[in-house]
């Protein structure tokens, strides 16, 4: 009885089989950050001390909602900025 060789192919190595990535989902909290980190870039990224400036003593612990109610919301307070700057 002859016996047959086996075959010395290698294994296939085929393409795995793609997964879907599914992005996490954000809470409330990362929202409200993320909205707040937008509201910071789009007022030109201000420094503690232009914050106080333009808001007074508490103006770097506000919320950008309580510095809006306050008169100066996030799309102009560059303008602000410049007005309390030169002494306006």
């Amino acid at each position: 009885m002859k016996k047959t060789k086996k075959s010395r192919k290698a294994p296939s190595t085929g393409r795995a089989k793609a997964t879907k990535k599914i992005a996490p989902q954000q809470n409330s909290a990362g929202k409200a950050r993320a909205e707040g980190m937008r509201l910071f870039r789009l007022a030109g990224r201000p420094t503690r001390e232009q914050f106080q400036l333009v808001y007074g003593e508490r103006g770097h612990s506000m919320t950008w909602s309580e510095r809006a109610k306050a008169g100066v919301p996030a799309s102009k307070f560059q303008a602000a900025l410049k007005a309390k700057q030169s002494g306006r």
